[in-house]
């Protein structure tokens, strides 16, 4: 409706979880970096997580569209199953026929599996909202890492879900699934300058010529009422293109902003945001849970970084060093292809 007004070829601010409009911040590099590492490396379940709306979807169909054929990937998108159902579900991703009892399924995925590795190829079970996921499936997701050489796993799980999937791996009944997972990551929401490049960015790609459509204060209360979350970030400027499309204005305002807020109904969201604030700030110091830090096993390369840090650099660690080599980097409007540029190497 608004696109031929405002110069766009198409609309920058969809909810859909497009990967082409997939916008790199540092901690989704880090997510990406662990993911490619605990793929091409066999580490076992790699869990990711972010709050609702921080872009997790759209990180997995990106990275799945971005892998090559040598990687057979099951992606779950609705965990809650009974385990039959997760078995037949799973024979389908995995190209297999149907069988009738869960030990001929048993027997015919351990072939699959034995047969691909020794083609030097990698088989992935992504599971998405798996914080969803119901006891009896984690337990059968902790059996299936049983598929293993003496060296290597067979199959690479990964788990993604909001933090709440942190709680769900510390129960105590659960703690021989969590003592599987060798890589955690989190999604962290958007600050307020990674706010203004996010929205700059989608207008860019959309093929919009003014970067500069949405005034400096305009993005400022986007981050406000959004708290840096895209998904609402989203909405916010969706809604604002539409208000300003129809009252006829060449710029979106702080005013047009406030006035969706004010439709939206976001107080609310602002109001969240400041008492979480609140309650960091008196409990700065009480030490951060460990499985809610970010990884430091894995380093990436910037995309603003000099080009002698461009082509390979390492970051130490407790297990050792790993090397992230960056083969070219590009930017342009079509689906992100992260791995296809970015290597990811343990150096000895």
């Amino acid at each position: 409706m608004y696109e031929k007004f405002y110069g766009l070829r198409d609309i920058p601010f969809s909810l859909a979880p497009d990967p082409k409009y997939l916008f790199r911040t540092d901690s989704l590099l880090e997510v990406f970096a662990n993911l490619q590492y605990g793929i091409e490396n066999g580490k076992g379940i790699v869990v990711v997580t972010g709050e609702v709306g921080t872009g997790k979807t759209t990180i997995l169909r990106s990275m799945l569209q971005s892998l090559d054929r040598s990687v057979l990937a099951a992606y779950i998108f609705n965990p809650i199953l009974s385990t039959e159902d997760f078995f037949d579900l799973l024979a389908g991703e995995f190209r297999m026929r149907p069988q009738q009892s869960k030990a001929s399924m048993l027997r015919l995925l351990g072939n699959v599996l034995v047969s691909r590795h020794s083609q030097g190829l990698r088989t992935v079970l992504v599971v998405d909202e798996a914080h969803l996921l119901p006891r009896h499936l984690l337990e059968e997701i902790r059996l299936l890492l049983n598929f293993e050489t003496n060296r290597e796993k067979l199959l690479q799980v990964i788990l993604c879900g909001q933090p709440e999937l942190h709680d769900l791996l510390s129960q105590p009944e659960l703690r021989q699934l969590k003592q599987r997972v060798s890589l955690k990551c989190s999604i962290k929401t958007l600050t307020p300058h990674e706010t203004g490049e996010y929205i700059r960015w989608r207008l860019r790609i959309a093929g919009c010529s003014d970067e500069n459509l949405f005034e400096p204060e305009a993005i400022k209360l986007a981050h406000r009422f959004s708290g840096g979350i895209p998904r609402i970030i989203n909405n916010i400027c969706d809604n604002a293109l539409l208000t300003g499309f129809s009252e006829g204005s060449a710029r979106i305002t702080a005013e047009i902003v406030e006035d969706v807020v004010d439709v939206l109904d976001l107080t609310s969201i602002e109001v969240a945001t400041t008492m979480a604030g609140a309650i960091i700030s008196n409990e700065s110091a009480v030490p951060e849970r460990t499985e809610q830090a970010s990884s430091s096993n894995v380093h990436y390369i910037r995309r603003d970084a000099d080009e002698s840090t461009r082509k390979s650099s390492a970051v130490s660690t407790g297990n050792g060093k790993y090397l992230i080599h960056s083969d070219r980097e590009t930017d342009s409007d079509a689906s992100l292809k992260f791995f296809s540029r970015v290597r990811v190497s343990r150096s000895s």
